[in-house]
């Protein structure tokens, strides 16, 4: 038998919150969901998850069933339960897409570009002021992080302070947090005529932890590198590894 994710407590917990989504407790979907997770965490095909979780295609069709519909992004905002939302780090991470990720049959966004790396994704991930993950868009590759952050900013819950590096550096998104009540902490560039005089660099040290939680997800090969056709697919992918990092919580 592979080995495993889910221990009885873990799966106590996510039964209860997948039934609130009308995804009832069958005999089957615990090994199923570990059929899912072990695949996020090896990155094989989904032809070539162990036979133990059942069969593969079926494995595939559930998790394509859950993503079309959602759910496994539903359950990581459930398990979000009461961030430590006085401070909130962003930042984004670049995911080089597998020559077998492109090319998708469908007309659905695959939220895959181009660019000096080749194929890639971008992960724009938020987190609290633990560095647990609280929110996260995905793009393509070639957007910079800039360009995805007032969308993220709109996604995010109020907070005091939000934090990022100079690749931020817009006094549109600054008056973007500054109106959601917060408090910008975002250096400027060298050749700013402001300069830094205002950012708290005690705080700004902290922004690692937003570092870290990359850190984690790319732990699992599913994440770091991208095998999903489709954005929603990897999204699904990417909150059920969030997921992870909360059900121990």
């Amino acid at each position: 038998m592979p080995r495993t994710m889910l221990n009885d407590e873990h799966w106590s917990k996510l039964s209860v919150i997948m039934l609130k989504d009308r995804v009832y407790n069958k005999p089957t979907h615990r090994n199923t969901l570990e059929g899912i997770l072990y695949r996020m965490r090896t990155g094989c095909p989904w032809r070539d998850v162990p036979e133990s979780f059942g069969d593969w295609s079926t494995i595939y069709r559930r998790f394509n069933l859950w993503s079309k519909k959602s759910v496994l992004i539903r359950v990581f905002r459930a398990l979000r339960y009461e961030p430590d939302l006085e401070w909130e780090f962003i930042d984004g991470s670049i995911v080089k897409a597998h020559q077998h990720s492109t090319g998708a049959r469908t007309e659905d966004d695959e939220g895959i570009g181009k660019s000096v790396a080749g194929n890639t994704t971008k992960i724009h991930m938020a987190v609290d002021s633990y560095g647990l993950p609280i929110e996260f868009y995905i793009t393509g590759g070639e957007v910079h992080d800039s360009k995805a952050a007032p969308t993220l900013i709109d996604m995010l819950p109020n907070s005091d302070y939000i934090i990022a590096d100079r690749g931020y550096d817009s006094e549109a998104l600054r008056e973007q947090i500054r109106d959601k009540n917060a408090i910008p902490v975002i250096p400027r560039k060298k050749n700013s005529k402001v300069g830094n005089a205002d950012i708290d660099w005690c705080l700004y040290k902290y922004r690692h932890l937003v570092e870290n939680v990359f850190a984690r997800l790319k732990q699992y090969r599913g994440i770091a590198t991208r095998y999903d056709k489709l954005k929603r697919n990897y999204e699904s992918t990417l909150a059920l590894a969030c997921s992870m990092i909360w059900l121990p919580m």
